[in-house]
């Protein structure tokens, strides 16, 4: 009942910003379980004209598929604004939108690429090509994001992340669950190594992908971030990152996402 009425209460303060917003139920068959999914549309959608370009926005550990409601409510502004679907789905509790090698059942990343993006498609007047589509997300939803675009190049075509946790192996030590996902580091370290983004760079060589990093200088994932950044720039790999005052902070992520709307906005509306 409190994740009921906490969902309510988002959903009436979004709604002086204008827009459409949905919570959709869809069914997993990789997890074999229906998980929510939030779906922003523009006050003006219709399924008449040009189709939407999607935003697919990923929440950070412990939150849900309601949680940026909460950070940013300018979410219906932007949807209004840039004219696209922003979709917010539920990457369970600390998943880190892995498909976990020692967990079958956890399947998020198959989740995310596959079944929401075919729901979205299925079910909303999209732009149904990579250039319609970009994925960006927080803390864990900031790896997540570049972790499923880079694995999923045919999917997504820009992808972003904020604050991101890009680099997983300096935190062995952690209340995260990530040995619930990657197994020990004593006994799976491979799997550390081969899962952690900021090793997933050499494959966006033939990626073509359009990316944006931003964190924060108090952030404790920031040496994460500039070890990305130093392997972006030794591969060559264009892309836009920035590092603002701020830390690990709600107030953080939902100011960068308002930097990030613009980019995909740009990236939307590029001649192709």
């Amino acid at each position: 009942m409190k994740l009921i009425a906490l969902i309510f209460s988002l959903l009436m303060a979004n709604a002086a910003f204008a827009g459409r917003v949905d919570t959709v139920e869809i069914y997993s068959p990789s997890m074999r379980k229906h998980i929510r999914c939030l779906v922003v549309a523009p006050d003006n959608y219709s399924v008449m004209g040009e189709p939407y370009p999607v935003l697919y926005l990923l929440h950070g550990w412990s939150g849900n598929f309601a949680s940026w409601l909460g950070d940013a409510p300018q979410l219906s502004q932007h949807a209004d604004n840039y004219q696209m679907l922003i979709v917010c789905p539920d990457g369970g509790y600390d998943s880190w939108y892995l498909d976990s090698p020692v967990d079958s059942t956890v399947r998020y990343e198959t989740h995310i690429a596959k079944e929401v993006v075919s729901y979205v498609d299925y079910y909303y007047h999209t732009r149904q090509s990579r250039g319609g589509r970009a994925i960006a997300g927080l803390s864990m939803g900031g790896h997540g994001a570049m972790s499923v675009a880079i694995r999923h190049p045919d999917v997504f075509g820009a992808a972003g992340s904020m604050a991101g946790g890009l680099d997983l192996r300096p935190f062995k030590k952690n209340s995260w669950d990530l040995e619930g996902v990657l197994g020990t580091p004593n006994a799976y370290w491979s799997n550390w190594e081969n899962y952690s983004v900021v090793n997933l760079v050499p494959l966006l060589k033939k990626a073509e992908l359009a990316i944006i990093i931003d964190c924060g200088l108090d952030d404790f994932f920031l040496e994460a971030n500039r070890a990305m950044r130093q392997r972006l720039l030794e591969d060559k790999i264009p892309h836009e990152y920035t590092e603002r005052p701020g830390g690990h902070t709600g107030d953080y992520w939902g100011n960068a996402l308002d930097f990030q709307a613009v980019f995909f906005h740009k990236f939307f509306n590029k001649p192709r």
